[in-house]
């Protein structure tokens, strides 16, 4: 029998609202088929998207956060292959029935991409959870390979759309540290630079008046005469947002070869996630997890005589 088209729907969050409609099908269909803004602009002129229950005809259509986007992908569409369970150790900081918190290392993509399709954090979580065949996690908060600390992931289709709800409506709190070489001036404060991809360097994020709107506040928790902690939390959660909110500030992250930072103290940036808080998306109880330093940012603070907190 032939295939039919597959649907998919999602709630735009922060990372897709004030983009262009076609752009934020690349950021989030991508996870289940092959996609460019070229694709993405074709299904939007074949009408096979929806935006609240109403057909999208234009790709330039800029999305607002709660936005539900329904597409009905083509049968036709190259499919991502299911990514397999492999054993992994995870540093779980809390799990129930429905949601389930990893604390990632540095160096540790993730999600599974078309360059790699093993040994990342999703591999390791269907390991972890193949006793129950019926869960396909839903990761909430992605981090880059590089970053290490807090990846939140939802263990059932309801449960993953009420967090993107409650992202979308600022429910969901992510605090990250930071270690820069320039210690920030003001020691808080807010940055609210608007974001888009560099058009000479695909892999480089850039602040732009025709970017994305984009909002960081920060404050500076402990500073030496090398090296400064600082607090950051994402109130839009766009690419490399902190990482390029800091640099753009003249206070780029240690390690950070992408945006400026100082290489000699660490050899990645020095950026962790540290602390999230949501509502339970199931009995709505405020949660609250943390995850403490790995060792190399630790001990580069320590280095300095500065204590994490």
């Amino acid at each position: 029998m032939p295939e039919t088209p597959q649907r998919f729907q999602f709630v735009a969050d922060r990372g897709d609202a004030g983009r262009r409609l076609d752009q934020a099908l690349v950021r989030r269909v991508s996870g289940l088929s092959r996609l460019s803004r070229t694709t993405a602009q074709r299904w939007i002129e074949s009408g096979a998207v929806e935006v609240d229950g109403r057909q999208a005809t234009r790709a330039s259509t800029t999305l607002r956060e709660g936005a539900t986007v329904g597409v009905m992908v083509p049968a036709s569409a190259p499919r991502r292959t299911t990514p397999a369970a492999e054993p992994a150790a995870l540093d779980i900081r809390y799990q129930d029935d429905d949601v389930i918190v990893v604390n990632k290392p540095p160096g540790i993509v993730v999600h599974p991409t078309y360059k790699q399709t093993a040994g990342t954090v999703l591999n390791g979580l269907l390991w972890h959870l193949r006793d129950r065949s019926e869960v396909k996690p839903g990761i909430l908060t992605r981090l880059d390979k590089d970053t290490s600390g807090l990846v939140v992931v939802a263990l059932s289709t309801g449960a993953h759309a009420t967090m993107q709800r409650d992202a979308a409506t600022g429910q969901v709190r992510k605090q990250y540290l930071a270690v820069v070489t320039t210690a920030p001036s003001p020691p808080t404060g807010r940055i609210t630079l608007a974001l888009a991809r560099d058009p000479a360097d695909r892999r480089r994020v850039v602040p732009t008046p025709a970017g994305a709107p984009s909002e960081t506040r920060y404050e500076v928790l402990a500073s030496s005469a090398s090296v400064t902690l600082v607090r950051c939390e994402l109130v839009t959660g766009r690419t490399h947002q902190i990482r390029v909110h800091l640099s753009a500030r003249g206070w780029p992250i240690a390690g950070d070869r992408l945006y400026g930072g100082d290489m000699r103290l660490i050899g990645r940036q020095a950026l962790h996630a540290w602390r999230v808080t949501l509502p339970h998306p199931v009995t709505r109880a405020p949660l609250a997890v943390e995850a403490p330093l790995p060792a190399d940012v630790a001990a580069m603070l320590d280095a300095a005589g500065l204590e994490p907190p």
